[in-house]
């Protein structure tokens, strides 16, 4: 399995609340809807606790980066199919559906995005 792990930071003026509900109720039926076209078998999204105990963890661990809004997490059998999806029309056609919406919550510039492959230690 290859993951796609994209890392969020919302956008200006907008609260964890506006950004977490926009992502849940309007971007992850959008995902959901295009899920065939890019040949998705999976996606979650982790959304980050409004609570201090996360500024907490990261001066407990010197941490200067700026938190992070949420993770969203999609996984394909291969790199072939993540790489297939993006030689069709429809496929093309479901990211630059999915790319534009993303403008309406998250900071792309300061988010984060890569592809991996997990090793399960405590399954």
């Amino acid at each position: 399995m290859i993951k796609l792990v994209y890392c969020l930071r919302r956008k200006e003026g907008m609260s964890l609340a506006e950004f977490q509900r926009y992502w849940r109720e309007v971007h992850g039926p959008l995902v959901h809807k295009n899920a065939e076209a890019l040949r998705v078998r999976r996606y979650v999204q982790v959304h980050a606790l409004d609570d201090p105990i996360n500024q907490a963890l990261g001066r407990q661990r010197g941490n200067a980066v700026e938190p992070f809004d949420g993770v969203a997490e999609l996984w394909w059998d291969s790199l072939e199919d993540f790489l297939a999806a993006s030689r069709t029309d429809e496929g093309r056609r479901a990211a630059r559906e999915l790319l534009e919406d993303e403008k309406n919550f998250i900071d792309l510039e300061r988010s984060a995005i890569f592809l991996a492959r997990e090793n399960p230690i405590i399954a």
